[in-house]
């Protein structure tokens, strides 16, 4: 289904579409049909049109409207050579995904050329806006983008849902096992991501995670990686270990960020996360 939007974008863009990539895992594997996103990124000749943002988000639409559990999850990120080279602004490429563009990215039409002058994000500048995203969706009062403003961001839940998630495993197992390895992985990718610079799979994130021994939640990250394509046939023993182990991993990641961003000079973030604690443990 991915060929199947980057033609109708090549129909909505002609010349303009000067290459497509595969993103996430379609891209640097560990793609599960049962949970996975279909990640693409496009990149548009310069400069950047009034229009570009609604002909984007109007051929997403229309692929998702035709209705299977795949066409649902597409998620479009996009630019033009400036836009991700930092030179002007415009385009829906965050720090992360553009990342990805640049490590992983796997082209499925067009020039790989098109992506020569992507600007390579700084660790810096990956927790923080890691940072800011988890905020937003997972912590109270404060406005989530929504689903789809982001590839992290197609949690289906907007912060204060997701807080009462976190915080009430019975709540969680009924969203579905995709949101519930949705919000046990992202912590785990975030601290990744803050560690190594890199965006890594599942798989890699999951596998550091273990490898440390002073972690908290061993058994329900193991867990939920192997959920991504084997949901847990026990509901019972499902929430009992999101009872046990589902908060213990939200405050270790809390607790690794607030160093952190103390440390970039990122006071406000820190102080913001000293807040998300308190309403974690409220």
């Amino acid at each position: 289904m991915l060929l199947e939007a980057v033609d109708a974008y090549r129909a909505a863009l002609g010349d303009r579409l000067l290459a497509a990539y595969a993103l996430g895992s379609l891209a640097h594997g560990g793609f599960s049909e049962l949970v996975s996103d279909i990640d693409l990124g496009l990149i548009l000749s310069d400069p950047p049109q009034a229009g570009d943002p609604d002909t984007i988000q109007q051929v997403a639409e229309s692929e998702r409207r035709k209705g299977s559990s795949l066409h649902q999850r597409l998620s479009v990120f996009w630019g033009t050579p400036a836009t991700l080279a930092g030179e002007r602004e415009g385009g829906r490429f965050p720090p992360l995904d553009r990342l990805d563009l640049l490590e992983s990215g796997r082209l499925v039409a067009g020039s790989d050329d098109a992506r020569a002058r992507v600007q390579r994000p700084s660790k810096q500048e990956l927790v923080i806006t890691g940072a800011e995203f988890a905020l937003d969706h997972f912590a109270a009062g404060r406005s989530s983008p929504g689903a789809g403003d982001d590839r992290l961001g197609s949690i289906h839940a907007g912060g204060d849902e997701s807080l009462q998630q976190i915080r009430s495993p019975e709540l969680l197992a009924e969203q579905g096992v995709r949101q519930v390895t949705k919000l046990v992985l992202f912590p785990v990718r975030f601290m990744y991501t803050a560690a190594t610079g890199r965006v890594g799979t599942n798989g890699d994130a999951v596998a550091r995670y273990l490898d440390r021994q002073e972690t908290v939640s061993r058994r329900l990250v193991a867990a939920a990686l192997a959920w991504r394509t084997d949901p847990p046939p026990d509901q019972a023993a499902f929430v009992e270990l999101l009872r046990d182990e589902m908060l213990p991993l939200y405050l270790e990641y809390v607790d690794d960020h607030i160093g952190r961003l103390s440390h970039m000079g990122r006071g406000d973030l820190a102080t913001a996360f000293q807040d998300w604690r308190a309403q974690l443990l409220a």
